[in-house]
């Protein structure tokens, strides 16, 4: 795998870098369907090295286990769970706060990386596809492999008031090199955004469990900003 060389920093969680080891062999050899291919773990450590880059303090290896643990509880609704677990892996594979091509470069990636480790053209362009759509979480109406992934991406929303008030302030971290004020205005408008959309999940279970509580956390973080 190649682009930019990743940097490692904070380190995976005590333990969680052999199970994250594990799931990423689990999904890969799926999306192979049988076929034999390159060992899987050199492509692990090089995503958990990304993933574990010095400037992440919300898009971390603990983020990627999350979505993961998300998609897990959604798969029943994807068309091919593991393809979109292939996309959790990738969406934030490289990861700079103070670029907005996040997306593309990671979608780009895996298009380079997933035909080396084996996996079918098919399966390499949806996860691309995947990726790329976490630019906007907004699936188109059937996809059931985008809601998944964007679901289970924006699932943290719906987190009890302390976890999302930590992922608020990780957040805000990632953008230091942002002043006050206009973090502020940015985080805002983003939580304005959010709040104008019909819907922030697209899946029953999104809809049904998480719905709710997003819309008040997000509520709650908007009046904090603004004092309104």
């Amino acid at each position: 795998m190649t682009d930019d060389n990743p940097k490692t920093g904070a380190g995976t969680p005590s333990g969680g870098a052999d199970a994250l080891r594990a799931r990423w062999r689990e999904a890969l050899v799926a999306a192979r369907g049988g076929e034999a291919g390159p060992d899987p773990l050199p492509y692990a450590d090089n995503l958990l090295a990304r993933w574990a880059e010095p400037q992440r303090r919300y898009h971390t290896t603990a983020h990627l286990a999350a979505v993961l643990d998300r998609v897990d509880t959604l798969a029943g609704h994807a068309a091919d769970a593991d393809a979109v677990r292939l996309a959790a892996w990738f969406h934030d594979a490289v990861y700079r706060p103070d670029r907005s091509e996040n997306e593309e470069r990671s979608a780009a990636l895996a298009e380079r990386a997933l035909p080396e480790a084996g996996v079918p053209d098919a399966v390499v362009a949806e996860v691309a596809r995947l990726v790329r759509l976490t630019v906007t979480h907004d699936p188109d109406a059937g996809d059931t492999d985008g809601e998944v992934l964007c679901d289970a991406d924006l699932a943290i929303l719906a987190a009890a008031p302390k976890e999302y008030a930590e992922y608020a302030a990780q957040v805000r971290e990632e953008y230091g090199f942002v002043p006050d004020e206009a973090f502020r205005e940015g985080r805002a408008a983003v939580l304005r955004q959010l709040l104008g959309l019909p819907r922030l999940f697209r899946t029953p279970y999104g809809t049904a469990e998480w719905e709710p509580r997003a819309r008040q956390n997000l509520l709650t973080e908007l009046e904090l900003l603004t004092g309104v």
